[in-house]
């Protein structure tokens, strides 16, 4: 086998920029410059989870082999499952690939902090085929790690190039609920799953706790060649309380302004909350309990004014787009979460926050004809 990594990053569809650094390349969903500036921790290991990121490429080897560093947050006394990544053929899903070989990073629910074990790689193989004729391949890789690629390598004599774009390019920004960390492979996120079955190549930008509308996303979604867009809005600035009434209406607002500078006619879908019980009627901040779900923080009254109630930002998503739509903006639609993932859905949300795997694939056979279905939004 020898070492094609210069050939595969350029093969890579789905990230926005990338690091180099002594243990490889880490690949990004968010622009260099917009994460540099920001230089936030949890924001850069969000980025750094490649959900929906693969290798698309025009292949004649019979096997490829990626180095890769898998670094994955776990709570103190949790063990570490496999990292899943997903092979595809000629458009043929293969059976996953489980990595076992994992950095662990432990986080302090209490202080938030986290403290990182030493980086060990770990060898993942795929086999794509007995003799040797050019394919096109995609590698999936995984959605709960951070990830980094330390090598790729074919066999001697095979060589490897950049296939074509699967479709149309969608663009999807988000939080953890379109990263989909408990998904059962990454092929099977709703973003992901809808854009197979669409005919779409997505980019996926949902950041587990950093959809915060920040400007340096807005620009890099506006300055993507993108045919339609959808935004999932309101859950992280609830979880983290960072925005009161006040600033998150202009912040919603600016961010639509900075996409549609360069999309004026492109199709976008603003996607309210999914439902969860313990912030539909209570502001956040939220926490995690002893037993690992989700609980707003209880604060006393007075401290409470123009807090954000997942109802609320329902009602102000709502009234935002209805407006856009009146000023003549008539490419703008919106769709509520809860007929995505609502009351009726609890027993797939373990943690009273994020769906299972069961829910996940009930989100994308929801979302795909409200999208791009004959009379979808995204069409």
């Amino acid at each position: 086998m020898h070492s094609v990594l210069d050939p595969a990053l350029g093969c890579v569809v789905g990230a926005l920029g990338k690091t180099t650094g002594a243990a490889g390349v880490t690949l990004h969903r968010s622009p260099d410059t917009g994460r540099a500036r920001l230089d936030d921790r949890a924001f850069d290991f969000s980025s750094s989870v490649p959900s929906g990121v693969r290798l698309e490429m025009l292949t004649d080897a019979t096997a490829l082999e990626l180095d890769v560093v898998l670094s994955v947050v776990l709570l103190p006394g949790m063990p570490a499952a496999g990292s899943v990544f997903d092979l595809v053929v000629d458009g043929e899903l293969r059976e996953p690939v489980v990595a076992t070989g994992q950095s662990p990073v432990y986080l302090d629910p209490a202080t938030g902090s986290l403290e990182a074990r030493p980086a060990e790689p770990c060898t993942v193989r795929f086999a794509v085929g007995d003799r040797a004729r050019e394919r096109r391949v995609e590698i999936w890789l995984p959605v709960a790690p951070a990830c980094t690629l330390a090598d790729v390598r074919v066999p001697e004599g095979a060589s490897l190039r950049p296939a074509p774009a699967s479709g149309p390019l969608w663009v999807h920004y988000g939080s953890s609920v379109s990263q989909c960390a408990d998904a059962d492979r990454p092929t099977a996120t709703w973003p992901a799953a809808v854009a197979r079955c669409a005919g779409r190549s997505l980019l996926n930008l949902g950041l587990g706790g950093q959809c915060q509308l920040d400007p340096f996303m807005a620009r890099a979604v506006r300055d993507l060649p993108a045919s339609a867009i959808s935004l999932e809005l309101g859950i992280n600035v609830l979880n983290a309380d960072s925005m009161r009434e006040r600033a998150f209406v202009p912040a919603l607002h600016g961010f639509l302004d900075t996409i549609r500078d360069g999309h004026p006619d492109t199709p976008v879908l603003v996607v309210t909350p999914l439902f969860c019980p313990a912030a539909e009627q209570r502001p956040g901040p939220t926490l995690v309990g002893p037993d690992g779900r989700v609980r707003a923080a209880d604060r006393p009254a007075e401290l409470a004014l123009g807090a954000l109630t997942l109802t609320r930002i329902r009602e102000l998503l709502g009234r935002a787009v209805e407006q856009r739509r009146r000023d003549g903006d008539d490419r703008i639609r919106l769709l509520d979460g809860t007929t995505l993932f609502g009351p009726d859905d609890v027993d797939d949300l373990p943690d009273g926050l994020h769906p299972n795997a069961a829910g996940y694939a009930r989100m994308a056979e929801r979302f795909l004809p409200l999208s791009f279905g004959e009379e979808g939004a995204l069409r």
